[in-house]
C-alpha cells in the first residue's frame, strides 16, 4: 500500500481514504468540536496527503499517523482561523437573535452536550497535550505513532500524555459531574480515564 501511494496510484489511494476518512474526520471533530470544520479538516488532509505522497516511505506500517498527522496540522491551523473569525465579528453590530424551532433529535443533542463537555476540558490544557491525548486516546494510535504523526520523541509523547491526564484529574476533583440519564460521565474524569494503547511488538 505505501508503495503503491507513492507511486500515486490513484485506486490505492481510493482504498486509504475508504479506509481511514472516517478516522481523520473524528479526530478534527475532537481537536476543533465543530462538524463543518472537521469535513473541511477531512477533504484539506486528503488533499495535502496525495500533494505529499512522495514523502510516504516504501516501508513501515499502516498510514493511519501520517494522515493523522497532517490532520492535526490542519485542526491547528482551522482553531486560529476561528479565533480570528471571533476578533472580527466581535467588533460587528450585534444581530437581533431568533428563536430556533428547528426540531432536533435527542441523540444530536446528547452528541453535541458530550462534545462541549469533552472542548471544555480539552481547552484548559496546552495544545501539544491536546494533540497527543487526541491521538492517543481517541483515535487510538500507540506511543510510536503518535510520536510519528506528531514528529516527536516516543519519551516526548510519554511525558505530554501524562501531564494531560493528571491536568485532567485534577480538573475531575475541582469539578466533578454527576452522570447523565445515559450514566456517562461527561466531565474531565471520563477523559482522562480513558485507557491507551501500549506500542506494538
Amino acid at each position: 500500500m505505501r508503495r503503491r501511494v507513492r507511486e500515486g496510484d490513484r485506486e490505492a489511494f481510493a482504498l486509504l481514504y475508504e479506509q481511514f476518512a472516517r478516522a481523520v474526520y473524528n479526530h478534527g471533530l475532537r481537536l476543533t468540536g465543530d462538524w463543518s470544520t472537521a469535513e473541511e479538516i477531512m477533504s484539506e488532509t486528503f488533499l495535502t496527503a496525495w500533494r505529499t505522497r512522495d514523502r510516504v516511505q516504501g516501508d513501515g506500517g499502516s498510514l493511519l499517523p501520517w494522515l493523522l498527522g497532517i490532520a492535526t496540522h490542519k485542526a491547528d491551523n482551522a482553531r486560529r482561523g476561528v479565533r480570528r473569525r471571533q476578533l472580527f465579528l466581535a467588533r460587528q453590530p450585534q444581530p437581533r437573535v431568533e428563536e430556533d424551532f428547528a426540531p432536533r433529535t435527542i441523540g444530536r443533542i446528547d452528541d453535541a452536550r458530550y462534545l462541549r463537555a469533552v472542548q471544555a476540558a480539552l481547552g484548559r490544557l496546552r495544545r501539544q497535550e491536546r494533540e497527543v491525548l487526541a491521538l492517543c486516546v481517541w483515535s487510538g494510535l500507540d506511543y510510536q505513532q503518535t510520536a510519528e504523526a506528531l514528529g516527536i520523541a516516543v519519551g516526548t509523547v510519554r511525558s505530554r500524555l501524562s501531564r494531560a491526564r493528571k491536568k485532567l484529574a485534577h480538573l475531575a476533583e475541582e469539578d466533578l459531574e454527576p452522570p447523565t440519564a445515559r450514566g456517562e460521565m461527561t466531565s474531565a474524569a471520563a477523559i482522562a480515564a480513558l485507557p491507551v494503547r501500549e506500542e506494538l511488538t
